[in-house]
């Protein structure tokens, strides 16, 4: 899905902010929030993928006025209700008044069928799908192309995982972009590696260089 928590290369948005040897905690219900979530993740309730997608559920003002660990706790909060573990007026009630949770995910897909495998130097390019659940494919490169660099271990497909749904384990392949080619005449030169699931690309049939 295309939310709030994929932001790269919009407008409007002003600088990013960042503090040079910033802390990585600024209070201790931080380091408690960030506990929790972690403690949940190897109790095996959630994995890493659905954590990931109910912070990218948020409502968009929710997720744009929120720190860090504010989604953090908001995608544990949201997953501890799907799961059963507690209910939201529980939550409500510990919190003395309303927390708010992520909105209802839609369905996820299994790998896509038809995809190949890649060596480093072959020309990819990035499938153009929108799927309505979780995704890991920064929506930017979407549609793009650009050269295969390496490839790393299998891992779950990221658009099934989040969701529960059956799938085989697959590689990541780092993917050079050049910058001009994802932002026309909006940057500076340069050249972008992705991490690209394999079942996001496709082969390049163009002959031109990357």
């Amino acid at each position: 899905m295309d939310g709030m928590h994929d932001l790269g290369g919009k407008q409007g948005f002003g600088p990013v902010r960042y503090t040079l040897d910033a802390p990585a905690f600024h209070a201790a219900w931080e380091v408690r929030a960030n506990a929790l979530y972690a403690h949940a993740v190897r109790l095996g309730i959630f994995n890493m993928d659905e954590y990931r997608h109910a912070i990218e559920r948020m409502e968009p003002r929710h997720y744009v006025g929120a720190s860090y660990y504010e989604r953090t706790l908001t995608s544990l909060a949201t997953l501890l209700v799907e799961k059963g573990v507690l209910t939201h007026e529980e939550l409500d009630r510990r919190a003395q008044g309303a927390v708010p949770l992520a909105a209802a995910s839609a369905p996820g897909r299994g790998n896509v069928a038809a995809r190949e495998r890649f060596a480093p130097g072959d020309r990819v390019r990035v499938r153009s799908d929108s799927v309505p659940g979780h995704m890991r494919l920064p929506g930017y490169v979407r549609g793009k192309t650009g050269v295969v660099v390496s490839a790393s271990p299998p891992y779950p497909f990221p658009d099934a995982h989040a969701h529960g749904v059956p799938a085989q384990d697959e590689p990541t392949y780092d993917v050079r972009f050049r910058s001009q080619d994802l932002w026309p005449g909006a940057c500076d030169d340069a050249l972008v590696h992705v991490g690209v699931f394999q079942s996001y690309l496709e082969r390049a049939r163009s002959s031109s260089g990357t």
